[in-house]
């Protein structure tokens, strides 16, 4: 099957993802916390479906596209979990208005008074305070006037319901080195979350659910007392950056790029193959120059991991493969034509750059799950 597709494409190995799938939604069963599993990384309703066999039933999204096509297919509690401006409310209330149950986070006085006087038509969108645990990207701090005073101006609006606090903790995990330091930082975006919570109570307010998540913090929290829910998404197909992280083993990476070897620079030693970075991304994921990944890792066309090739670099719609420790390519091994796989450092930004996936290793194979793209 395989041969008889245009590279560069998507391949989606559903055994892999869905032992992926399970292992989180079996580790959040026994936890007894429920998995609002982020959306983003898949868009895809029949990866949805998967969730759903295992016990999801509320959301995480990063478009409103993907809050549209998804509530189109019957998924209703759903968070979008990026600073909302009032531009795009009035599409945030023609799905309340459809029957979704749209959540929506926000970080400022500024922004939680100007929705607070907008004429909202439909049914009361649920507004979350964003709290930033590690300076990664929006949020107020803990120890910020202004988390009690954005709570305060929700809590009284008419048209809104304050929902409570959330939090990403996506900064100081991604950057840890090792159990104990993603332990600690898991534990950070807890009882970061948690002080503003505590904050909002003791201004006499009420602050009834706690939001935190990312990959890392899900896998290795040791404790989520006081928590409404844990967002995680690039579970679901894992990628380099997370092996490397100790979240998965290589094999585990379900989602990888199909590419065709066009040319052999035996002078540079280099291989060159028809993903570069619009196929692959230019995120890179090494921890350290010793590990070094490049743009992705490489397996043969049958997805056994060749630990001596790399994506070196990458062009638009090139992509340079060599060694890892520099020794000479065995140009003989790759022939032209011939395919590989590549495991991406950032599955999110990797699959972005595709319509669907072409699903092998399982029940669905052979089949194309298409992809809701773009905002």
């Amino acid at each position: 099957m395989l041969e008889d597709l245009q590279t560069p494409c998507l391949l989606l190995d559903e055994a892999a993802m869905r032992r992926n799938i399970k292992g989180m939604a079996d580790r959040f069963k026994q936890i007894d916390v429920p998995l609002r599993p982020h959306l983003k990384t898949a868009k895809s309703i029949d990866v949805a479906r998967i969730l759903q066999e295992h016990g999801a039933d509320r959301w995480t999204v990063s478009t409103l596209k993907e809050a549209e096509y998804f509530s189109s297919f019957g998924l209703k509690d759903i968070l979008y979990a990026v600073s909302i401006i009032p531009q795009k409310m009035e599409r945030i209330m023609r799905l309340n208005r459809a029957g979704a149950q749209m959540s929506i986070c926000l970080d400022s006085t500024e922004m939680a008074t100007h929705l607070s006087t907008m004429t909202l038509d439909g049914p009361k969108p649920r507004v979350y305070l964003e709290v930033d645990v590690d300076g990664h990207r929006t949020g107020v701090k803990a120890d910020q006037q202004r988390a009690v005073d954005v709570a305060r101006i929700l809590a009284n609006a008419s048209n809104m319901e304050f929902a409570g606090v959330m939090a990403h903790g996506g900064g100081v995990s991604y950057a840890a080195n090792g159990k104990q330091e993603l332990e600690a930082a898991a534990e950070q975006e807890r009882t970061a979350t948690l002080a503003v919570k505590d904050a909002i109570l003791e201004a006499g307010l009420r602050c009834p659910q706690v939001s935190i998540g990312s990959t890392p913090t899900a896998l290795f929290g040791t404790s989520f007392d006081g928590v409404s829910d844990v967002r995680a998404g690039v579970y679901v197909f894992q990628d380099v950056f997370q092996a490397n992280l100790g979240m998965c083993a290589m094999e585990d990476v379900a989602a990888t790029v199909l590419t065709s070897i066009i040319s052999h620079a035996p002078h540079l030693n280099r291989i060159v193959i028809d993903a570069g970075g619009l196929a692959l991304s230019k995120d890179r994921s090494c921890a350290s120059q010793s590990n070094d990944c490049g743009f992705g890792l490489l397996s043969d066309a049958d997805g056994h991991l060749d630990p001596l090739l790399y994506v070196q670099g990458v062009s638009q719609e090139h992509g340079y493969i060599t060694t890892r420790d520099g020794s000479p390519l065995p140009f003989e091994l790759y022939p032209l034509g011939s395919q590989l796989r590549v495991l991406p450092n950032h599955s999110c930004m990797t699959v972005a750059a595709y319509e669907g996936y072409h699903l092998i290793d399982g029940d669905h194979e052979g089949e194309w799950w298409p992809r809701c793209n773009r905002w």
